[in-house]
């Protein structure tokens, strides 16, 4: 019996050994590694171990664990090419990559318009020219990597993700900005091309901030100061939710509840018992409700009597838009439901067929999923109602009291279930109100820290709609953002290249709102050195923040990487960007750096010009090109002292430079308005 216990411990000791050297997700097969560098490959292993990496293309480097087990190594790469093999070796474990290629290394995030996909989130936000897009992205020598999302209060050492080629197959899934970004440097450089993608849509810049810079931005005090005890509270609603039965989807219909059980599958049943329920006043999005930050899978039910006279007759099931997924049930059978991402602005009407129509009560039960941001049914109370078909003007309000029931949390990639039968949601949920993608520094700990320092050739960066309205702040908290990135990188002042929000009505077309929101984003463009802004003023659109041209935001990044990156000096990166004015008489003359060619009236004649005077009144000015500069006046402004140029919401682009490329917004003046 001894000898038996000796094996089984002598075995379990082996397996730890085999086991012990543990590399991160970002490398793996098809990863491509920065070219001409000394790059860092690193993991875990028995303290003290000794570890050794050997290259196909002749280098090798050798290593040793610390005390806590981690040891990082550098490796020489060489010039573009490939492919590879990477074998990484410890005492009782060796790892080997293959099919890995040597090229240029980009991270690419941000918000949803990085996030958007090649195939759009339909039917709403759509790519454009999708469909021929994806029959087109078969490049095997750009590699992509997405970062599945999470959040976290303190660094993480490892995410979730892996490296994929680029095809049709891949493509379709990974963000087109990030996607025709690649493909043009691929294009232009010959080069193998790694895209690392970490983006979260509708996050505000604060969540991708190092904690350390977070301490140099004023209005985070009291995230500050509460952080050891938020840190806590955390670790504690973690461990609940991890005792929960965990579902892994693996495919995005599996996300979207497709034939997925939370055990749950009585709760659209009329006979089913719904007496501890809690109740919900509908509509509304459940963040604003008792159950909170939440995203996951929440059951809601009503009963609703119908007159007499509906009976023998179909009827129509208005419930609104839902936040994001569902599906609606009538007395136990199903009668409508959008199973897939990006409906969450689709008003949801349902047929009812007078089959299934009862005297007296009747139930309502919508199974709804949301993944990220608010969720629940979200509209006007006018929205939701339920009528005879063709008797619109007959409806009875199905606003007001519904119960609901959370069945299944969703975090990082994972559903935790609760079910009905243990449903222990109401009674053990630690009173946490959560922390959410929107908490400062946890995108950056969850998202990005896991990356670093893999060799990079530089960022692209697309995001600033979250922080609209917060345009003061964004002066300090983006150049903090792209510093705090830089230092923890400790790759120097790598090239940080971004986009300018497009015009969108938040608040209105005269609206200065996000004209500023741009204005701080050209600030951070002409104050933190080895950064590029795209002007994406051209290919907005005011109805919709999720423009469609994402082609051109990709090849505008690159430019700016070509540019300056890369050497290539016949490249005009910019449109024009004001340099300086001159006052003379009642005109005043512009100035402009990144001319081109020379610059152009996209129309017969320049718009989007105001003027002003000492009384700070704007009006709409004329405006004219002459020798590359811009004349403004006005015959209402005899002392003009101020120019704006595109300074609305809804302004939209009329001066660019010969090269096509259009001027950022901005203003001579300071004033508040």
């Amino acid at each position: 019996m001894k000898q038996s216990l000796f094996f089984l411990f002598f075995i379990g000791i082996f397996t730890l050994n085999l086991r012990a050297l543990e590399i991160p997700s970002i490398f793996g097969d098809n990863m491509v590694l920065q070219q001409e560098m000394e790059v860092p490959i690193w993991g875990k292993a028995k303290p003290f171990e000794i570890v050794e990496v050997i290259s196909s293309w002749g280098e090798k480097a050798i290593g040793e664990a610390d005390s806590t087990g981690k040891w990082m190594i550098k490796l020489r790469t060489p010039k573009r090419g490939g492919p590879y093999e990477v074998k990484i070796k410890g005492e009782n474990r060796e790892i080997v990559f293959q099919n890995v290629l040597i090229g240029e290394v980009w991270v690419c995030s941000g918000q949803s318009n990085m996030e958007m996909p090649l195939m759009g989130w339909p039917p709403r936000d759509t790519i454009k020219n999708s469909e021929e897009e994806i029959k087109n992205a078969n490049y095997p020598e750009i590699r992509l990597f997405t970062v599945s999302k999470g959040i976290s209060l303190k660094p993480r050492e490892n995410c979730k993700g892996f490296w994929e080629e680029c095809s049709p197959e891949r493509a379709k899934n990974f963000s087109a900005v990030a996607y025709f970004f690649g493909r043009e440097l691929h294009k232009e450089l010959g080069a193998p091309i790694g895209l690392i993608h970490t983006s979260w849509g509708g996050t505000q810049a604060e969540a991708w901030t190092p904690f350390s810079y977070i301490k140099k931005v004023e209005g985070f005090s009291d995230f500050i100061e509460n952080f050891d005890k938020l840190s806590s509270l955390e670790e504690e609603y973690v461990k609940w939710l991890n005792s929960h039965p965990v579902i892994t989807p693996e495919k995005e219909e599996e996300k979207a509840g497709k034939n997925v059980s939370f055990d749950d599958k009585n709760c659209h049943l009329p006979e089913f018992k719904d007496s501890y329920w809690r109740r919900m006043s509908l509509p509304t999005q459940w963040e604003n409700s008792e159950l909170g930050v939440f995203d996951g899978v929440v059951w809601f039910r009503k009963k609703v009597k119908l007159p007499t006279e509906w009976m023998n007759k179909d009827l129509i099931l208005e419930l609104g838009p839902i936040d994001d997924i569902d599906i609606t049930y009538f007395n136990g059978e199903k009668v409508g439901g959008y199973e897939g991402m990006g409906f969450w602005t689709v008003e949801r009407k349902y047929k009812i067929p007078k089959e299934i129509v009862k005297r007296g009560e009747n139930l309502i039960a919508v199974r709804v999923i949301d993944l990220q941001g608010g969720g629940g049914l979200y509209g006007k109370e006018s929205q939701m109602k339920i009528y005879p078909i063709d008797e619109e003007e007959n409806f009875i309000k199905l606003s007001g009291e519904w119960k609901y029931l959370p069945v299944a949390e969703y975090r990082e990639g994972n559903f935790y279930v609760f079910g009905v039968k243990k449903n222990d949601f109401y009674k053990n949920r630690p009173k946490f109100k959560g922390i959410t993608q929107n908490t400062p520094t946890v995108l950056f700990n969850a998202m990005v820290n896991p990356l670093i320092p893999y060799g990079i050739k530089g960022v692209i960066w697309y995001q600033g709609e979250s922080n609209v309205g917060r345009e003061r702040q964004y002066k300090e908290l983006f150049p903090a953002l792209i510093e705090g990135w830089r230092e923890s990188w400790g790759e120097g002042a790598f090239p940080f290249y971004f986009v300018q929000i497009a015009p969108y009505l938040y608040e209105g077309e005269n609206s200065t709102t996000s004209a500023k929101l741009r204005e701080a984003q050209l600030v951070s463009m002409l104050t933190v050195p080895n950064t590029g802004m795209v002007v994406t003023l051209d290919i907005g659109d005011l109805n919709n923040i999720h423009p469609s041209n994402k082609v051109d935001v990709g090849k505008r990044l690159a430019l700016w990487a070509l540019n300056k990156s890369y050497g290539r000096e016949n490249v005009v990166c910019s449109g024009p960007i004001f340099k300086s004015m001159v006052k003379k008489g009642s005109k005043i003359i512009l100035y402009f750096d990144y001319i081109g060619s020379g610059l152009v009236s996209k129309e017969e004649k320049l718009k989007g010009f105001k003027i002003a005077g000492e009384d700070r009144v704007f009006v709409d000015a004329e405006a004219y090109i002459k020798d590359n500069t811009v004349i403004v006046y006005s015959k209402e402004v005899y002392e003009p002292v101020a120019v704006r140029y595109a300074f609305t919401d809804g302004s939209e682009a009329s001066l660019f430079n010969k090269e096509g490329l259009p001027a950022s917004p901005f203003r001579t003046d300071d004033w508040e308005d």
